[in-house]
């Protein structure tokens, strides 16, 4: 519990408790809600989740009295309490729990910087986000991608650069190309712009991969290491967290409780257990920015290169058509792998794929057979 200050609150710190105590007591309400539509584990853990509220909402009343201010009594029951406590009802927890989830991950760091917070508030808060989410899941997939490998991933981030790269290369260069041509420039300027576009577009690609990548692999090893920290200062709240997380996936207490014991033994297992099953990272494949860079760089070359390839052997509507066949073609391509990759009907990714790329390049080419009018 907090202990008196001789020093008297100003009315904005006072509001400021007040308003994170009816918060908690809003939170904790919902919780005891839904776990009314619940049995069992997880109706256990909604209940804890809204012990932990409490016990935040107790915290802010002894702040506030202990700087002799008024405690305002509980409200009535909110409007969005009573809503998703019906739909739980009629329905099941599992249609509101992703409502709740987004909400918790939204007040996730309410504490992070909050002076008069007690020290475990921030984790805790933290914790229920986490938790919700094995709740929704109700499983661990990573261990059913492992056992069933036509689930499909990309960790690495490459394939996802790699399609996104020929894409773009198809699509951008084409529509810049058949923009040229449609305008009535010569085919030394039609080649010239291709091989521009295909050159600025593949380093640009490149670029943007190798920096997106990077940033996004520094803030999952930052993630990493705050655990690593957490795990290091605070094992007993980390074990909490293990076996809240085993009970959300459908254990008893006691083998949450036995897992936990024994993930937590062993200081390498524990961090590499917290990083997936809190954070959803595997520490191994946090994705190669080179990797990414190379592939984009590469395969958007390889896009951008298909309608410049005619015009180095013709010229004129011969050089034109042959473009357009062969644009039409690499895209149904493209459309019909992304498709296969997803699981996907082939054809259905296919067409999409050249209606959209056909329209880019249609628009072009009318904008550059007006502006080539308009000029001679």
């Amino acid at each position: 519990m907090p202990e008196p200050s001789s020093e008297q609150p100003t009315p904005s710190r006072l509001r400021r408790w007040r308003e994170l105590l009816r918060s908690e007591r809003e939170a904790a309400e919902l919780y005891e809600r839904l776990a009314r539509s619940e049995t069992g584990e997880r109706q256990e853990v909604l209940l804890e989740l809204a012990a932990v509220e409490r016990r935040h909402a107790a915290h802010w009343e002894e702040r506030l009295r202990a700087a002799g201010a008024e405690i305002p009594p509980p409200g009535a029951t909110p409007l969005r309490t009573r809503l998703l406590g019906l739909v739980a009802d009629h329905w099941s927890t599992a249609a509101v729990l992703p409502l709740v989830e987004r909400s918790e991950k939204s007040d996730a760091g309410t504490y992070d910087a909050e002076p008069d917070a007690a020290p475990e508030m921030a984790e805790e808060e933290r914790g229920h986000a986490r938790t919700l989410s094995r709740l929704t899941e109700g499983e661990a997939r990573d261990g059913i991608t492992r056992a069933e490998p036509w689930h499909r991933g990309d960790r690495s981030g490459a394939l996802r650069a790699a399609v996104f790269g020929v894409s773009d290369g198809l699509v951008s260069n084409t529509a810049l190309v058949m923009g040229i041509a449609g305008s009535g420039s010569s085919r030394g300027a039609i080649v010239l712009a291709g091989t521009a576009g295909l050159l600025a577009g593949a380093f640009s690609m490149a670029a943007g991969e190798y920096v997106s990548m990077s940033g996004q692999r520094e803030m999952y090893q930052r993630e990493i290491s705050l655990e690593s920290q957490e795990l290091e200062e605070d094992p007993e709240s980390e074990r909490q967290e293990l076996v809240l997380l085993y009970r959300a996936k459908g254990l008893s207490k006691q083998e949450a409780r036995r897992i936990a014991d024994t993930i937590m033994a062993d200081r390498t297992v524990a961090l590499d257990t917290l990083a997936r099953e809190e954070l959803g990272l595997d520490p191994n494949a946090l994705g190669s920015p080179w990797s990414a860079a190379g592939s984009s760089m590469l395969t958007f070359a390889l896009g951008a290169l298909v309608v410049i390839l005619p015009y180095l052997f013709a010229s004129g509507t011969a050089a034109f058509a042959a473009a357009v066949s062969l644009f039409v073609l690499a895209l149904a391509a493209v459309g019909a792998g992304i498709g296969v990759l997803n699981g996907r009907s082939p054809l259905r990714s296919a067409a999409r794929q050249v209606l959209v790329g056909a329209l880019a390049a249609g628009v072009t080419f009318g904008v550059g057979r007006l502006i080539g009018t308009s000029v001679s």
